[in-house]
């Protein structure tokens, strides 16, 4: 059982922020990059609203988080943390369900999950016709009919997106009018035909045809037909967090299920901070250059954390 003085748990903006300023205050440090390396930065599409970088894909975003952050000398493994418990004065975190490590501190930068729309068939069509990520999916798209389930700015930056391959592209909402940046709303209207909004209409059914997606039933015809046939299916509702390993130790969660965290990103757990889209720090303003900078701010608290107990440090209980 290796000992670390401090586990940071996920792979986005919020884990390398934490990562890069570890590594500077030379802590033992560990990050485990989790399902989805680079988390929503990763698949974001392209960012232009990072201070200090006029425009740049959000894959090679996390291209340089991960290797500024190896360069301060943290350590950057893959793996899924599926466990944590406590350890004395520290936390016995398990990867991947078999190895352990411990920790002096840990950090939660897991981010959310995709919301899924609960229909039957949508786990056996995704991949299949139904995705949750137009910059992984949208290339496969090229010259084909989409449709993009949502209302707001998420899944405008996926229109956006995706108007670069597909011949046509349907938003279905289930409100009346669009909630989006005014930048990327403007960038969408500019598309003209090729991008269709269908206001308060629900996808109620997915329709299969030789094991892929064929149509969408609607829940109230558009232009006289009840179904949309369509080759792909993109789910932009929004997402939730992940409360499974902080539960685990008892962190604190507000009623939606994120960390509460104060304004040092420290959790109810002494040890513990949270940082990025899993914190109740942001309200709804979820972006990258806020989870990056919280992700600072919660490997400094930790920092000053094991300053203070030095004796968890080496390893020792507290």
């Amino acid at each position: 059982m290796e000992h670390f003085d401090l586990i940071i748990i996920g792979g986005g903006a919020a884990g390398f922020g934490a990562a890069v300023y570890a590594g500077r205050y030379e802590l033992n440090v560990v990050l485990f990059e989790g399902q989805k390396p680079g988390g929503e930065t990763a698949t974001g599409g392209k960012f232009e609203n990072y201070p200090g970088i006029v425009s740049i894909d959000g894959y090679d975003l996390y291209q340089q988080f991960r290797a500024h952050a190896a360069a301060t000398g943290a350590r950057i493994m893959q793996g899924v943390v599926t466990a944590i418990a406590r350890d004395g004065g520290c936390f016995a975190v398990t990867v991947d369900g078999k190895e352990t490590h411990r920790a002096s501190s840990v950090v939660f930068a897991h981010g959310q999950s995709r919301r899924h729309l609960g229909l039957p068939k949508e786990e056996a069509l995704t991949g299949k016709g139904v995705s949750y990520c137009a910059t992984c999916d949208g290339p496969l798209y090229k010259g084909k009919t989409v449709a993009v389930v949502g209302g707001g700015d998420a899944s405008v930056k996926g229109v956006n997106l995706l108007a670069e391959y597909a011949k046509k592209i349907y938003l279905i909402m289930r409100g009346s009018a669009v909630q989006a940046e005014p930048a990327n709303y403007t960038i969408m209207k500019q598309k003209g035909e090729v991008i269709e909004v269908l206001p308060e209409i629900e996808v109620k059914e997915l329709v299969e045809e030789g094991g892929a997606l064929k149509h969408v039933a609607l829940s109230k015809p558009y232009r006289g037909q009840e179904r949309l046939t369509i080759d792909g299916l993109f789910v932009e509702i929004g997402a939730a967090p992940d409360r499974a390993l902080p539960s685990q130790i008892g962190v604190a969660l507000t009623p939606q299920g994120y960390i509460h965290v104060d304004q040092f990103m420290r959790t109810n757990v002494p040890g513990v901070f949270a940082a990025g889209d899993i914190t109740d720090a942001s309200g709804s303003f979820r972006q990258a250059i806020m989870a990056a900078a919280q992700g600072s701010m919660a490997a400094t608290s930790a920092y000053e954390y094991l300053q203070k107990n030095p004796q968890s440090r080496y390893g020792t209980t507290l």
